[in-house]
């Protein structure tokens, strides 16, 4: 996988993630970030995107030799029950709730995906992050020197994950998924310190938020 080549870019893929996001009760910023980045290699994972004849391996296998895209909607209301009826994997975790979608053409997204909004998803963080999980899990994360959307966080969490699933050591990467693809977001160390500990960097695209090549997350895993 070469995320950024694209030869097939008529027209370009992405994948669709659709956050639940009540008004009363929204779930935090660094708990969206996490649940998308679950979301996306479980999706990757499961059997039908894996096995020769699972129903998303084209798909996904099509996408993959493009740019790894990824667009974070919102839903909320009827909108969540709707947007759970289309194939998927959807991931509770910490009071957020992330639902990752097979991928395909921007032009061709489902009507219950497409009348979802995308931009404007900007969520409060908690107080105080939740402690890691046990090992092994990975560590995800975000450049503070680049301000971005929950939204946008989001995506960029899921492209780190996914690369860390694909260049990752192949055992560290197994036992990982096998504990069910946990993602800890990293927020107490220095942006430095973590840059040399990360296994996988994102540099964005640059189509919305920020410049292209600008390297907004990244990730390890920790045993």
């Amino acid at each position: 996988m070469r995320p950024d080549h694209d030869p097939l870019d008529d027209p370009p893929w992405a994948m669709q993630l659709v956050v639940r996001a009540e008004k009363a009760d929204p779930p935090t910023h660094g708990a969206v970030c996490e649940a998308a980045a679950t979301a996306v290699v479980r999706l990757l994972t499961d059997p039908r995107a894996t096995e020769p004849d699972g129903e998303w391996r084209d798909a996904v296998h099509e996408w993959e030799s493009r740019r790894i895209r990824k667009v974070t909607r919102r839903a909320r209301g009827v909108r969540w029950p709707e947007a759970q009826a289309l194939p998927g994997v959807t991931v509770e975790h910490a009071g957020a709730q992330v639902r990752a979608f097979p991928p395909g053409p921007v032009a061709d997204v489902p009507p219950q995906l497409a009348k979802l909004q995308v931009a404007g998803l900007d969520l409060a963080d908690a107080e105080e992050p939740a402690p890691p999980p046990a090992p092994p899990y990975a560590a995800l994360a975000l450049n503070p020197d680049v301000t971005m959307t929950t939204g946008k966080a989001a995506a960029q969490s899921g492209h780190a994950a996914q690369l860390l699933l694909r260049q990752g050591r192949r055992k560290d990467v197994a036992a990982w998924v096998e504990a069910g693809a946990p993602v800890h977001l990293v927020r107490d160390v220095a942006w430095s310190r973590c840059v040399k500990e990360a296994a996988v960097a994102v540099r964005d695209g640059g189509f919305t938020e920020v410049p292209p090549g600008t390297m907004t997350a990244i990730a390890w895993i920790v045993r």
